[in-house]
């Protein structure tokens, strides 16, 4: 007599079966491309605050070196807390090539000791965030944020401890700060026209 011997069956998946395990890596993926992004953000948020942070300790120490702000241009004539773009604005990088001790020479010139006050990390280029410097290391091009946009600078040249201005024209909101000598800000964007006061990188 003939044993016959049951062969085991192996079948594939299903089409049922292959679409749930394609929505489910879907999900996983979706959810590691959020925690990603969301700790991006926060790198960037914590480098950016670094780069304010340290613009602003630059003033206070060029403060407690001169007795006086770094004045551009003669800035405080017009009793102005509008801020100073630390990119195209000539006054912004005139006044960080005086706190980098870059300042040219002249009988009237702010930093005559020529000290570096000013401690950002370099960058090559404005991608990165930081400081760059022109070709020959001796002017300063611009500070930048993570997001590749320029930091802003807000000084009390009416020296009343009160700075009051609008960080930006794309929400309504006027900072009102007391017992201040300098404020520095970014957008925390990397598209200025999309600009929302929570993304605000502030050293106040």
């Amino acid at each position: 007599m003939k044993i016959q011997i049951k062969q085991p069956m192996h079948r594939g998946f299903t089409l049922v079966e292959l679409l749930v395990v394609i929505v489910i890596i879907a999900v996983l993926s979706a959810l590691g491309f959020s925690v990603g992004m969301g700790a991006l953000q926060k790198a960037r948020m914590v480098t950016a605050q670094s780069s304010a942070t340290n613009i602003a300790s630059a003033v206070e120490a060029f403060y407690s070196e001169y007795h006086l702000l770094p004045d551009p241009a003669g800035a405080s004539a017009d009793n102005s807390s509008s801020p100073y773009e630390t990119v195209d604005d000539s006054n912004g990088t005139d006044l960080l090539d005086i706190l980098a001790g870059f300042e040219d020479d002249a009988d009237d010139m702010q930093n005559d000791r020529k000290v570096k006050f000013l401690s950002v990390k370099e960058a090559e280029n404005p991608k990165k965030g930081g400081i760059v410097y022109n070709a020959k290391g001796d002017k300063v091009v611009g500070i930048y944020d993570s997001w590749g946009q320029p930091f802003f600078i807000v000084l009390d040249y009416d020296y009343d401890g009160r700075l009051l201005f609008n960080p930006s024209s794309k929400y309504t909101y006027e900072a009102k700060l007391n017992n201040k000598r300098v404020a520095v800000y970014s957008l925390g964007t990397d598209s200025p026209d999309d600009a929302k006061r929570k993304d605000l990188v502030k050293t106040w």
